[in-house]
């Protein structure tokens, strides 16, 4: 595949990846997701105000560049050579997406929000029951005298004890509709219960129950009853986005790994040296290609009709799964105990990779997904 940036992209690339190099310190960043906010909000004003990236995908017309899936990759993957916990994929590229094509002056307004780095989105789909199913989505949403009644359950909203608003999917009577409601999880709004955590990989979630929570008419984005092709759009510009996530972290994990096999030595020489521990670092890079090429393939058919489309990223989501989990455990067995302590930053980026594996649809679902897809 012969797969080329522009000069824009590459110059956003390198910018982004100097920034990321001399602002962003890991053991800040675990801080903060462990006994701080959760973020670093100075980080995210800094996307939005010196870099600019949290508009590169976002129309003019919201105050950003008109960029596409190929910026989205090219940002996705530097925030996970990083190991970035600030929501760009859930509030930029999922969000930012439902609410592009759900239009209107409310979605409008948003969008420069989150351009201007002033709005955190978080979209709220998964319940208990439902899975990856939008089609099983219980939570209802009534009209009730020129107003919506909200009822249902929630489940791993990421983002959400830091969000600034919410997107919900629920049942109407002319079928699943997406709502907007602003919200602060310190004080939900009556009809509102928000239960917040923290995820094996230091991010932030929450569950959160409707009990007849109240929403304005203007509360509905876009038709009534239209909102799933624009849902599952959304998950697979999400899965996309965190293959190519996975693939920054990849990249990370596998370099660190090369340079302790120079630097640890046993018998007198580096561990590098001994073949079988060789053949194991070049397995985990041929894994890291593999997961490469399937992201291009996901990100360059997102535009394409939605079977198309969706070939291609389950595609691209069960090979990047699979390259995580392969080149996250043996990075971690070639670096011993050490492998899992805080002091290393293998661990952490093994808690994410291991997390990826089961964001916007699970490696074994998408595996499914792609077998239906393609059989005769």
């Amino acid at each position: 595949m012969d797969f080329k940036l522009s000069d824009e992209q590459e110059l956003l690339r390198d910018g982004l990846a100097k920034f990321l190099a001399t602002r962003y310190d890991l053991r800040k960043s675990r801080t903060a997701a462990k006994a701080g906010v959760g973020w670093q909000p100075d980080i995210w004003r800094a996307f939005a105000d010196e870099l600019g990236i949290l508009g590169a995908t976002l129309p003019e017309s919201a105050g950003g560049l008109g960029g596409g899936p190929v910026e989205a990759m090219v940002i996705a993957e530097a925030l996970g050579y990083a190991l970035v916990i600030e929501p760009y994929i859930d509030t930029v590229v999922v969000a930012g997406g439902l609410l592009q094509r759900a239009g209107g002056e409310q979605a409008g307004r948003i969008l420069q929000q989150i351009a201007e780095g002033t709005a955190v989105v978080s979209l709220a789909v998964t319940e208990p029951t439902s899975g990856d199913d939008l089609a099983e989505i219980s939570t209802t949403a009534t009209p009730d005298g020129g107003e919506w009644t909200l009822t249902g359950t929630k489940i791993v909203v990421m983002n959400a004890p830091i969000a600034t608003h919410l997107l919900v999917a629920a049942q109407t009577p002319e079928g699943l509709s997406l709502f907007l409601t602003e919200f602060d999880a310190a004080n939900p709004a009556v009809g509102l219960e928000v239960h917040p955590y923290r995820t094996v990989d230091d991010r932030r979630a929450a569950d959160l129950t409707f009990d007849s929570l109240r929403l304005p008419a203007e509360a509905l984005l876009g038709a009534v009853g239209e909102a799933e092709p624009s849902l599952r759009r959304a998950r697979d510009e999400g899965a996309a986005a965190v293959v190519s996530e996975a693939v920054g972290g990849m990249r990370k994990v596998l370099a660190d790994t090369v340079e302790y096999s120079k630097q640890r030595h046993q018998f007198g020489q580096p561990i590098g040296s001994f073949q079988a521990l060789a053949h194991r670092m070049v397995d985990m890079y041929m894994e890291l290609e593999q997961a490469v090429a399937a992201a291009y393939l996901a990100v360059l058919n997102l535009d394409a009709e939605p079977d198309t489309r969706a070939r291609a990223v389950s595609a691209a989501k069960a090979t990047a799964g699979r390259a995580a989990r392969f080149i996250g455990q043996n990075a971690v067995q070639l670096h011993g105990g050490m492998g899992m302590t805080e002091e290393l930053a293998i661990g952490h980026y093994f808690k994410r990779l291991t997390a990826m594996q089961h964001e916007f649809g699970s490696t074994a679902s998408h595996l499914s997904r792609y077998a239906q897809l393609t059989k005769p």
